[in-house]
């Protein structure tokens, strides 16, 4: 195994050209915190065997290591080779582990042996994350989609994503993973794509640093601070149905406990209301004892912006406010 490091192994730029599935050969752990967008997880080591081989090499060296990884993979080698198998018509896999290292160089001598030809990521995921991370480091012609709560920020993006604009939609992001660190793999895939389509806009959603349990890069963070920001308004009934649409689903405790944690900031007189509503199951009355605090969040937010427009999309759906912007100038459209 120790001799197959440099077979077929590429930079990342050079990788990137190439089809054929993106095969992670890393441990599920590892996998699950970040990886690459689209690739499929074909553990070498489980995470308790990742562990076990890395105090080997830790305690005893090298050679007992790879003994060990000898030891551990031997059993599934066939199995490996038929979840391999089963890419073949997506083309020659494009193989990583952590450092370009052993475990992927064992997966490739493997896809060989089934007549595939595997390629190795020079310097595996890590090298991976220094791309991704040098995304963010580039300048790239933002533009900022700001609105006060339950103006329907996200599912316009997402309707001008639909129609060609360079809409990049980070929400989904965290809500599905929940791990900065996939976060922003997620984020430089979707600059990257729109930068290859030769977009001279791309929109991103105003959000605070801190977007759920992830974080936005400082360095993106800083340049969408300084973009042009297009204001949506919407009237205060359809923000609030809006928000009973999106949150009224998780029931009053998560409501309830989401409450408790900006009471300060509430005041005992709307906390009290909104806990009431919440007890009662009456979102909507809920959501207005709440919003007064969140619209002076964004407003104070909002007023920082260096340049703004604003549009009052009232009484249109999502679909129809992103023909709206097409229509009127403010969104352009890429083939």
């Amino acid at each position: 195994m120790s001799g197959m490091g440099e077979t077929g192994s590429i930079e990342i730029q050079q990788l990137r050209e190439l089809k054929g599935p993106l095969v992670d050969v890393r441990s599920p752990g590892e996998f699950a915190k970040g990886h690459w967008p689209g690739a499929i997880n074909v553990p070498l080591f489980d995470d308790e065997e990742r562990a076990a081989v890395g105090t080997a090499y830790k305690q005893q060296g090298r050679t007992p290591a790879i003994h060990l990884g000898l030891e551990l993979t031997g059993p599934k080698l066939s199995s490996l080779a038929r979840q391999l198998e089963s890419l073949r018509d997506q083309g020659d896999p494009r193989i990583y582990c952590w450092r370009g290292g052993m475990r992927s160089a064992s997966v490739a001598w493997l896809a060989q042996q089934i007549d595939l030809k595997p390629r190795l990521l020079q310097g595996g995921y890590k090298s991976y994350r220094r791309w991704a991370q040098g995304c963010f480091e580039q300048t790239w012609p933002l533009r900022v989609m700001g609105g006060r709560t339950g103006t329907g920020k996200t599912d316009l993006l997402l309707a001008m994503a639909a129609r060609g604009a360079a809409a990049v939609v980070g929400k989904p992001f965290q809500i599905h993973h929940g791990c900065t660190e996939h976060y922003e793999n997620q984020l430089a895939e979707a600059l990257d794509q729109h930068q290859r389509r030769g977009a001279t806009a791309i929109w991103l959603e105003a959000e605070s640093i801190q977007v759920g349990r992830c974080r936005i890069p400082k360095p993106l963070f800083d340049q969408m601070q300084e973009a042009p920001v297009l204001e949506i308004q919407r009237d205060l009934t359809e923000r609030v149905n809006q928000l009973v649409q999106v949150y009224g689903h998780q029931g009053g405790a998560a409501l309830a406990e989401a409450t408790e944690r900006i009471s300060r900031r509430l005041g005992p007189q709307r906390t009290k209301e909104a806990l009431e509503a919440i007890a009662r199951e009456d979102w909507a009355t809920a959501c207005r004892a709440t919003l007064d605090y969140y619209d002076r969040c964004y407003d104070h937010e909002l007023a920082r912006s260096p340049r703004r427009n604003a549009i009052d999309l009232s009484g249109l759906s999502p679909d129809q406010a992103a023909e709206t912007l097409i229509d009127r100038g403010f969104v352009e459209i890429h083939d």
